[in-house]
């Protein structure tokens, strides 16, 4: 994949060297910037995925700042941004990836302002808060990651009740649970954090329903009942942190086999 991004990349180079001031040239090669980006990320190579990312989120700052008013460049900016982030917080650089986040979601939250119908746009915004939360909690600020989730679980939930069929939504509301959750464990609330967690629980045993061959959704429904389960051992209720464990082993054992 690697070599036929960069084929792709060289044409892209020379066609805008031929026309630097065609936009289409530009756009198409900060997107090969940004392929050649993931392959490094999935190889491990953060330091070559940095330096591709960094090639796209400067073409993409160009183009944005050239038509601030074409929301699919704010948008392809706000999207290199967000990778760089990514890259920052494998490298344990939090400061740097908050900053980078929070570039992005300035820039989510004018398109999710201007277009409050575009399911796009509001979901992209609750993605970005989901990772400002993420990375307020790895710098050990509970109660701003636990205000990021709710934003991002408010988006999500007028998305779900907005398209009931669209299991995406769903699974999207499942998720943001499980980190509202995670961080009232954290903070030692156990009826809150059951509470969440329950509430996640009811998608997730829904979803693995809707789809018993789905691997994906059988083992968001183990990892549901283990977070209940660790619940329940905090709570000293042994017995039903039991019952929990082991309707996720089933799951487990059967997605093994």
């Amino acid at each position: 994949a690697l070599e036929s991004y960069r084929a792709s990349l060289a044409i892209r180079e020379r066609l805008m060297l031929g026309d630097p001031g065609h936009a289409g040239w530009q756009r198409g090669l900060s997107v090969s910037h940004n392929k050649v980006g993931d392959v490094h990320v999935a190889q491990g190579d953060l330091r070559a995925a940095m330096e591709s990312y960094r090639s796209d989120l400067a073409i993409a700052e160009r183009l944005a700042l050239r038509d601030p008013g074409n929301a699919g460049w704010q948008r392809d900016l706000s999207v290199s941004q967000e990778k760089v982030g990514a890259v920052q917080v494998a490298q344990g650089d939090l400061p740097a990836a908050l900053e980078s986040y929070r570039a992005s979601l300035g820039i989510r939250e004018r398109l999710a302002l201007g277009d409050p119908g575009n399911a796009g746009w509001q979901r992209d915004l609750a993605v970005i808060q989901e990772k400002v939360g993420a990375v307020q909690v790895a710098q050990g600020d509970l109660s701003a990651a636990l205000e990021w989730y709710r934003a991002s679980l408010a988006i999500r939930e007028r998305l779900a009740l907005g398209d009931p069929g669209n299991a995406v939504w769903q699974r999207d509301v499942a998720v943001i649970r499980q980190r509202v959750g995670d961080v009232r464990m954290a903070q030692g609330d156990l009826c809150a954090a059951m509470e969440s967690y329950r509430l996640d629980l009811a998608i997730a045993e829904r979803l693995a329903l809707r789809d018993r061959g789905n691997a994906g959704w059988q083992r968001d429904l183990s990892v549901s009942h283990d977070r209940v389960g660790n619940v329940h051992v905090a709570q000293g209720d042994l017995p039903a942190a039991l019952e929990s464990y082991r309707a996720s082993l089933a799951i487990r054992e059967r997605l093994a086999l």
